[in-house]
């Protein structure tokens, strides 16, 4: 009884072909379900600053509140609900929701001022530089799997030093720094971010829109703080 070799070394290529061909597939449909969820995220979020701007006052006079409910959410709520599929997909729209209603009495002050256009165009100036990053990290060939510690250190740093800014220093020459390290921190974090989606590093699709999101959010707000102060006279 003789083997052919030959079909065996067929049948087994053809067996890592359907692997590979069935791993691509699963890859392209998980990162189709994130951008699914990240763009259900912005329209959560505006949909929470929609319905609060008028009461924008009240969302001033809550913004403490507001920030630890987004933390708490982040390092507790989705870690809470990642068992339970239902649960996390709505811990994510409670906390995009919750974003958008942050962001009142920012779009209220530029409002205000006669700057509500500015909020457009941040938006569209956000969505390109958030498409052509996300773009360029999954066609790269470079690996920026080490940028993740630098990069969440530095986003600590940022965030401790406008707190600071805003409860001491109140320095806007500090503020438009912070605001340009945070825009270029977080350009960073959405190649950082879309590789690691791309690379299958993140078990549920919950968690991959809210890392996107998060990098689209804090590049939106850094633009829209950096355009409302470069209109300044």
């Amino acid at each position: 009884m003789s083997i052919d070799f030959n079909k065996r070394r067929d049948n087994t290529t053809a067996i890592n072909s359907n692997v590979y061909v069935r791993d691509e597939s699963a890859s392209v449909a998980f990162m189709k379900q994130t951008y699914q969820l990240l763009a259900l995220s912005m329209v959560t979020a505006a949909l929470g600053a929609y319905l609060t701007m008028p009461f924008a006052e009240a969302v001033q006079g809550m913004k403490w509140i507001i920030f630890g409910a987004e933390l708490a959410i982040l390092f507790f709520g989705f870690n809470m609900t990642r068992s339970n599929k239902t649960a996390h997909m709505t811990m994510l729209f409670v906390f995009t929701f919750i974003t958008g209603v942050s962001l009142v009495p920012l779009f209220a002050m530029l409002i205000g001022a006669g700057k509500g256009a500015l909020i457009g165009n941040a938006f569209l100036m956000t969505s390109v530089l958030f498409g052509s990053l996300s773009m360029f990290a999954i066609n790269s060939t470079q690996d920026f799997s080490s940028w993740g510690k630098p990069l969440f250190i530095t986003a600590i740093t940022v965030i401790i030093l406008s707190v600071l800014n805003v409860l001491i220093f109140n320095s806007p020459i500090l503020h438009v720094i912070i605001s340009a390290v945070v825009l270029l921190v977080f350009a960073l974090f959405t190649i950082y971010d879309t590789q690691n989606i791309a690379n299958g590093a993140y078990d549920s699709p919950v968690d991959a829109a809210v890392s996107l999101y998060l990098d689209f959010l804090n590049m939106f707000i850094a633009l829209l703080q950096l355009l409302g102060i470069m209109s300044d006279d």
